[in-house]
């Protein structure tokens, strides 16, 4: 799926002899360039009419200058969950009208680190602290897109299964799971779909994997032993959208055990203002940038707060009838959209941050000397 949309493979001059790169060449069939710098890439797709369109065509391998490990970019303005970012790349092969990494990064590279040794190096000092942690790979970039052309999951998953005090996330709109089939993860890995309603994904979501594909890949993870969770994110509002948000809640426990379940989050559309006219332009036919939005305290476009509470109230009460002790947690939202669609604020339970540990320490089987 990966390698089939590229047409151009960039090499860093400085990780060319690196083993994982010859790995990465030897599954691929494209032409390959040494480049000293950034700067070669970034002119390649300079010139395209759609330069996302383009950044997705090419892969740029090179290496992480700065921290693998980082904290979620939340905002003091609404409660964070406290998750930790495992830096693997940037970008997208998926191609989401929704998604802000098109206006995120400038211009739009596809890029993945090669550097291996030095993510290993800081994930052995955060195991070494034996600190609850949570830590995911799916924040620039689909965790599992690489799949084809890298075994970097494969060995993350080994890696977190020998310590017993951090999990890790893989977040996916794809089915790209075979390769963890017979990999001894000890409960230390949550596989995790972003879920939408079939309407979405068929008009929004280009080149996912659909809804049904989803749960079945869940379903054959959990087989497998492992975690599963779900994320409702991004939540869009059009007429008839609370009974099919509720519906595929109610699919969920079709297809996988609420005990098996380390939570499910939900999330409305949000967006930076200078996303709006790129989805106009890349997605002619879409209407969501056309809703009923106002600026949020944190400078996104967001929608009407009774019509988020609304579509929420909805989709929870219909999880909370199949699964009333799975974890249900609001992304990016305050105390009032909290206590209205949930009855309750984090502070509550000690705040979200605990709420995920302890569902961590239940289902994945955590310690920790924190």
């Amino acid at each position: 799926m990966f390698s089939s949309h590229l047409r151009k493979l960039f090499i860093h001059k400085s990780i060319v002899d690196l083993p994982q790169v010859a790995a990465i060449r030897s599954r691929m069939d494209v032409p390959a360039e040494v480049v000293g710098n950034a700067q070669d890439v970034y002119e390649e797709i300079s010139g395209f009419d759609d330069p996302v369109e383009a950044g997705k065509s090419i892969l740029f391998l090179t290496a992480n200058q700065g921290r693998f490990i980082r904290n979620c970019p939340g905002t003091r303005y609404y409660t964070c969950c406290g998750y930790q970012i495992l830096h693997i790349g940037t970008f997208c092969t998926l191609d989401c009208s929704y998604c802000i990494l098109q206006s995120y990064f400038h211009p739009p590279v596809l890029q993945f680190f090669v550097n291996y040794e030095d993510m290993f190096s800081e994930l052995d000092q955060l195991f070494s602290k034996r600190r609850l942690s949570r830590i995911g790979t799916g924040e620039f970039t689909d965790s599992m897109i690489w799949e084809s052309i890298t075994d970097l999951s494969g060995h993350l998953v080994t890696r977190f299964a020998r310590q017993s005090s951090s999990v890790l996330e893989l977040k996916t709109k794809t089915v790209a799971i075979d390769e963890l089939k017979h990999i001894d993860h000890n409960r230390k890995t949550i596989l995790s779909w972003s879920l939408n309603t079939p309407r979405i994904i068929q008009s929004e979501e280009r080149l996912t994997a659909s809804l049904s594909e989803r749960f079945e890949a869940a379903k054959r993870c959990e087989s497998w032993g492992y975690p599963v969770a779900f994320h409702f994110d991004p939540m869009l509002i059009y007429e008839g959208c609370k009974d099919e948000y509720a519906d595929v809640a109610e699919q969920i426990f079709n297809h996988v055990s609420p005990k098996n379940i380390s939570w499910i989050s939900l999330g409305s559309f949000r967006f930076i203002p200078s996303l709006k006219p790129i989805i106009q332009k890349r997605f002619r036919k879409s209407k969501i940038p056309y809703g009923e939005f106002i600026s949020g305290l944190d400078g996104k476009m967001r929608y009407f707060k009774p019509l988020r509470i609304d579509l929420y109230r909805e989709v929870i009460s219909k999880i909370k009838q199949s699964a009333p002790e799975v974890c249900v947690y609001f992304c990016m939202e305050d105390d009032e959209v909290w206590r209205k669609s949930m009855g309750l604020i984090p502070k509550e339970k000690g705040g979200l941050p605990t709420m995920l540990d302890q569902s961590a320490v239940r289902v994945c089987k955590l310690e920790s000397d924190g």
